[in-house]
C-alpha cells in the first residue's frame, strides 16, 4: 500500500528557510508525480509544485516562483521541497500527494490525487 510520510515543518520567522521532505513507499514509483499541497484556515486547498518521478519535470504556483524549489531523490523515494524567503501568508497546513499517469499542472490544479500523507503544520510569524 502506498504510504506518504511528511517532515520537516515548523514555525520560522518571516525571511526564514524550511525543508519539507515526503518519504514515499510501498508503490513502484515510475509513472508517479509527487506535489506539495497546503491549505491555510479559511481557504481552499492549492497546488503548491508538483514533481514527475519520471522525467523530474517540475510546476510551480505563481505565489511561490523563484522562492521555493522541489526535487527529488530517486534512490530513496524522497522529494523535497525547499522553501526559501517564507512570508507569513505561506502558513498553512502543508500536504504531500501522489498520482500516477498525469501531468504535473495538471496534478497541482486539480488536487484530484489518489494518495494524501497526514499533513504538516508550517507556521511564519514573528
Amino acid at each position: 500500500q502506498l504510504q506518504l510520510v511528511e517532515s520537516g515543518g515548523g514555525l520560522v520567522q518571516p525571511g526564514g528557510s524550511l525543508r519539507l521532505t515526503c518519504a514515499a513507499s510501498g508503490f513502484t514509483l515510475d509513472y508517479y508525480s509527487i506535489g506539495w499541497f497546503r491549505q491555510a484556515p479559511g481557504r481552499e486547498r492549492e497546488g503548491v509544485s508538483c514533481i514527475s518521478l519520471s522525467d523530474g519535470s517540475t510546476y510551480y504556483t505563481e505565489s511561490v516562483k523563484g522562492r521555493f524549489t522541489i526535487s527529488r531523490d530517486a534512490a530513496k523515494n524522497t522529494v523535497y521541497l525547499q522553501m526559501n524567503r517564507l512570508q507569513p501568508e505561506d502558513t498553512a497546513v502543508y500536504y504531500c500527494a501522489a498520482e500516477g499517469w498525469t501531468t504535473v499542472q495538471n496534478m497541482c490544479l486539480t488536487g484530484q490525487n489518489d494518495y494524501w500523507g497526514q499533513g504538516i503544520q508550517v507556521t511564519v510569524s514573528k
